[in-house]
């Protein structure tokens, strides 16, 4: 019996929750990471917020990156947690990407937050631990290793966070590629290994 594709169904359910969520703002408002409401015991908005996104290209850009990279890292996770490692690491993401961000705004009744960039830098991240001299293409044009790729993007992270300067919680990707990576290692420590060595014997 052929398995499900647990990458696509992830990628359907965001698609039709962020579709209601834009027809329905009561349905927007009720799954949007907001620090009050979390307070108030709604703490399923830790997970919820990451399934709803702002508009339609906020959506593409996570579900076109997840389409590509997730079912590589579906078929390691798949082995553990009885088939259900995949969603459970993806919903995890979502919850550890949004930690930081939630204590720094915890008192702040004007923040909120959405969408699965946390989740999506999970996946994307571990991927680059196990293919770091992969092509990436920026752009669906511009070829660059996953490991050139991860270094700027860490480094652009960081920099707007302290720029600050944008809608984006930047915070998320880069706590989400870190927990994407630790979570891994955890369960399968030899990854460093191999890590390190396709690393300093690079292809393309």
């Amino acid at each position: 019996m052929q398995e499900i594709n647990q990458t696509i169904i992830i990628i359907i359910v965001t698609c039709v929750i962020s579709f209601v969520a834009w027809q329905n703002r009561a349905v927007m408002e009720r799954l949007i990471f907001w620090s009050p409401a979390i307070k108030e015991g709604q703490v399923e908005r830790f997970v919820t917020h990451g399934f709803i996104h702002a508009d339609g290209m906020h959506l593409l850009f996570n579900m076109f990156t997840f389409y590509f990279f997730g079912s590589f890292i579906e078929s390691f996770y798949r082995q553990y947690f009885n088939g259900a490692g995949f969603v459970i690491f993806y919903l995890l993401a979502i919850v550890v990407a949004m930690l930081p961000s939630w204590w720094q705004h915890r008192k702040d009744r004007n923040y909120a937050s959405l969408g699965a960039s946390g989740a999506v830098s999970a996946v994307l991240f571990t991927f680059i631990l196990f293919k770091p001299w992969d092509l990436l293409y920026i752009f669906g044009a511009i070829p660059i290793p996953a490991i050139v790729f991860a270094v700027a993007y860490v480094w652009y992270s960081i920099y707007a966070h302290k720029q600050n300067n944008d809608n984006i919680n930047h915070s998320a990707h880069l706590y989400g590629g870190l927990f994407g990576v630790l979570m891994t290692v955890a369960i399968e420590p030899r990854i460093i290994g191999h890590f390190f060595t396709v690393l300093f014997n690079p292809t393309f």
